[in-house]
């Protein structure tokens, strides 16, 4: 049984032919061998060094794997230079193969629904964003993109036989189908040990003894909607009624210029620092190391990394954005207008020793719900079910 699964990605492929990914990884596509025998990509690939790839990106390991690179169809040029050689690529990866799963919001993905509903191919679709909120708050271009990819997806979803969200009900609502459809978090967790409760409990208990409290976001830093400027704002209010214990550490790939600006102008340069991309496998001894998390972003699906941070039994807080609010408490949410920042800093304050530890308990318990077993559970039986279409 041969699986064709579609998105923009993108993944990197070095000059060994080895692919790596940061979200599409091993974990991502091993899910789709519960009903395939070879897993075939359409997807957009990126050159990059072998050298760099194994510093910085998750090696693709996973056997059988064929990809079919596309072309950038994410703009409007690319659109106009490079939509027919897309479609071309994909009607022939849809047409050997014998079901498709298509990733929502994406371009390719657009095209992949209505090549497979053509060529009378089974296809399921996963929804994992909200295509308005990433193009709204991407930039004035994204504004313009913004209506039409909301009602490219809205049409996709809502005519599609099966369909898996990330959310328990903010995608549900804002993209409901009229087929089939179960939530599965893309974040599947295999490590509960109370001992990683036990140590992030000892580490508030010494926090009073720190110079430093150390806050910390997963994401990428050349993409403004992901929010990290507004906490950075947020440190430097607080450095004006004289509170500097806070360092913030960013964690993700990008060009960290337009990040760093903001960090000069509000006098905290000094308490911002740019980690840089990590493979995946490391990024749990990273949040061992910090105290605080934070998921600041106004475009998101169920966010994998905030669930993460949450399973190393961090306090934590986030925007009113999307699946966020499904997973933290309604004081440590702020929300997206002009008023954030003093929200940010307000939450920030409240972070004393009883509130992180209550805070810790909490999340780390939460985070059990997305234990891999129940999810894959849960998905492999949708997966079962889609299958038996055929």
């Amino acid at each position: 049984m041969k699986v064709l699964f579609c998105h923009d990605g993108p993944l990197r492929k070095d000059e060994k032919n080895n692919y790596y990914g940061t979200a599409h990884n091993d974990d991502t596509f091993s899910r789709y061998y519960s009903i395939a025998d070879e897993l075939v990509v359409a997807i957009r690939v990126k050159d990059i060094s072998h050298n760099e790839a194994n510093n910085k990106l998750s090696k693709i390991t996973v056997n059988p794997f064929e990809v079919y690179a596309c072309p950038n169809i994410s703009s409007f040029i690319g659109q106009l230079k490079n939509s027919k050689i897309t479609k071309s690529i994909i009607t022939e990866a849809i047409k050997k193969s014998d079901f498709v799963i298509i990733r929502l919001p994406s371009f390719i993905g657009n095209i992949a629904v209505d090549l497979a509903k053509k060529h009378g191919k089974p296809y399921l679709v996963e929804v994992v964003a909200c295509p308005w909120d990433a193009f709204w708050n991407h930039s004035w271009k994204g504004k313009l993109i913004a209506p039409y990819m909301y009602y490219a997806t809205k049409k996709r979803v809502y005519n599609a036989l099966y369909s898996i969200y990330v959310t328990n009900n903010f995608l549900q609502k804002r993209y409901p189908t009229t087929g089939k459809s179960t939530n599965c978090s893309n974040v599947a967790l295999t490590e509960f040990e109370d001992d990683i409760l036990k140590e992030r409990m000892k580490k508030i208990s010494l926090l009073e003894n720190k110079s430093k409290i150390i806050i910390g976001t997963t994401a990428a830093v050349n993409v403004k909607y992901k929010g990290q400027q507004y906490v950075i704002k947020a440190l430097g209010r607080l450095k004006k009624q004289g509170i500097t214990k806070f360092e913030y550490h960013l964690l993700g790939g990008g060009d960290s210029t337009y990040l760093e600006t903001i960090a000069e102008k509000y006098g905290v340069a000094n308490q911002v620092k740019f980690i840089g991309s990590m493979p995946h496998h490391k990024v749990f001894d990273w949040l061992e190391k910090i105290d605080i998390y934070v998921q600041p972003s106004r475009q998101e699906g169920l966010p994998r990394a905030l669930i993460e941070a949450m399973s190393r039994g961090l306090p934590a807080f986030g925007a009113n954005t999307a699946g966020i609010p499904e997973l933290l408490e309604p004081e440590f949410i702020f929300n997206n207008n002009k008023k954030n920042v003093n929200e940010i800093c307000e939450i920030i304050k409240s972070f004393d020793k009883k509130t992180m530890n209550q805070q810790s308990k909490r999340n780390y318990m939460e985070s059990k719900k997305y234990n891999k077993i129940i999810v894959e559970k849960r998905r492999n039986q949708f997966f079962e079910d889609f299958r038996n279409l055929q």
